[in-house]
């Protein structure tokens, strides 16, 4: 029996709304998701070469660099699972699954006895993140303004490099043998970032389900509840009268969407956004992979930096990083995304590949080395940070996870999983030569991204999410002022 029309105004009620502490509690308690993936990555890369110490889990090169490919794998697997339960059971229900796995797997990780079981566990860490991804995704798209979705999701990817920061400060204590025992410093580390995770999701509790997943599941009623309730919020909160709201779509309710609907609406429907989405993930997961997971390998094996110090070059790389989306993320909404994205990918490419001659030719130390790297990646950062916008705005709200969780998964399965393993292994020879051929594929592929950003580009800037990509379940009765 086939669901009735709805009509409904409800995602232009919600892209109208002035911007309120209510969105700043959305993207506080959403957001840490990037914060704890950057804690997670830059504890295992400071942490990779005390892993190697006899007096701790005495670990190989490469089973430190494939500890990354290990949380990768994790991912790439969480996120496929964990995507289609998001746009089957709703988005509010599996961030609280996805978090409580990453805790787990961070508490496993502390506890860890040998390679395996590290590996293991850094495999489940992983699967909490890689679910995260589609279900964070879609919430924060499907609850934030469209005339700042922009700047609001490279900010909170860029929000990474908080957590970035936090592990190298963390790493200048919890390293340092004069206060902790090594075998015990790295340890804390993941129990830290476990005891950060647990207070978030006690925040999350108070999160509304996305109206929008409400909506073409039929649940009308409850989705305008939640709407007035937050409409309320933003009104008490900002004591701005909200302008009136006549513009409609309407949508025939679906339970659920098979994999042929998702199939078919990814390579048939949109076959140039799929193919940029992959060229935009694959590029930027290549290259942050493979130089975050093995960072302090390279400051330890060619500029002889102690473990206990790798903090110290990693803070104002990650504050770099960190900055580059929030100064540029306005340009995304105002001057464009096809513009924005292009420039940020080809030009952080080109310096990288520059970087990486001067690095084969020895006239980088590791203070200049950083210096480097903190100019590479502030552009690098915001590029990064719009390929995860990108795939989270240019497809239907009914598949929407799925489609996140597909270009996370098959970009980095291509572009990242193998990167810290290849890296490690290229580090192992000790040969810059090695080592600045991986750095040439890394800025060919951000570069060859920018260029398929050119050709392929969507301009979403401003623009409702369903004027974006039109939703699977509308039908064409649209009424407009």
């Amino acid at each position: 029996m086939e669901k009735k029309k709805i009509r409904t105004n409800i995602p232009f009620r919600l892209d109208r709304l002035p911007w309120s502490p209510w969105h700043v509690l959305v993207v506080i308690a959403l957001g840490i998701t990037w914060i704890l993936d950057g804690l997670e990555v830059t504890i295992v890369g400071v942490i990779s070469d005390v892993l190697t110490k006899p007096s701790t889990l005495a670990l190989t090169d490469f089973e430190a660099g494939f500890l990354g490919t290990a949380y990768l794998i994790g991912a790439v697997v969480g996120a496929i699972f964990f995507s289609y339960l998001t746009d089957k059971y709703g988005r509010k229900k599996l961030f609280m699954i996805t978090l409580g796995t990453y805790i787990a797997g961070t508490l496993l990780s502390a506890v860890s006895f040998n390679f395996i079981s590290i590996a293991t566990f850094r495999t489940i860490t992983g699967l909490g993140i890689g679910g995260e991804y589609s279900a964070i995704n879609s919430a924060i798209d499907e609850l934030i303004p469209a005339r700042v979705r922009g700047w609001v999701d490279l900010a909170i990817n860029g929000s990474w490099w908080i957590g970035t920061i936090m592990g190298s400060a963390l790493s200048l204590y919890i390293l340092n043998p004069a206060i902790f025992p090594i075998n015990l410093g790295w340890r804390l580390a993941f129990f830290l970032g476990a005891s950060l995770a647990f207070a978030v999701l006690l925040i999350r509790r108070y999160l509304p389900e996305s109206p929008r997943w409400l909506l073409i599941h039929g649940r009308e009623e409850e989705a305008n509840s939640v709407v007035s309730q937050i409409e309320n919020k933003v009104k008490d909160q900002t004591k701005k009268t909200l302008d009136n709201v006549h513009k409609y779509i309407t949508i025939i309710p679906r339970d659920v969407i098979g994999f042929k609907t998702v199939g078919k609406t990814v390579f048939k429907t949109y076959p140039k956004r799929t193919v940029l989405g992959l060229w935009l993930m694959a590029g930027q997961a290549f290259l942050y992979n493979a130089i975050f997971f093995t960072y302090s390998l390279i400051l330890s094996t060619f500029y002889h930096i102690p473990a206990d110090q790798v903090g110290l070059y990693i803070f104002p790389f990650a504050v770099g990083n960190f900055f580059g989306p929030l100064i540029l993320g306005r340009l995304f909404d105002t001057y464009g995304r096809k513009k924005m994205i292009s420039v940020t990918y080809i030009l952080s490419g080109g310096l990288l590949a520059f970087t990486g001659y001067l690095f084969y030719l020895g006239i980088l130390n590791a203070l200049t080395q950083t210096l480097a790297w903190v100019v590479i990646f502030f552009f690098a950062s915001a590029g990064a940070s719009s390929a995860y916008l990108t795939v989270s705005e240019v497809f239907p709200v009914e598949i929407r996870a799925m489609a996140i969780a597909f270009f996370y998964a098959v970009g980095t399965a291509l572009g990242g999983v193998a990167s810290p393993a290849i890296f490690g292994a290229l580090i192992a020879t000790k040969q810059p030569l090695f080592l600045f051929y991986g750095y040439l594929l890394g800025a060919g592929l951000m570069a060859a991204a920018g260029v398929v950003e050119i050709l392929f580009g969507v301009n979403a800037e401003r623009k409702s999410l369903e004027e974006v990509a039109k939703p699977i379940t509308e039908v064409e009765e649209e009424v407009a002022e």
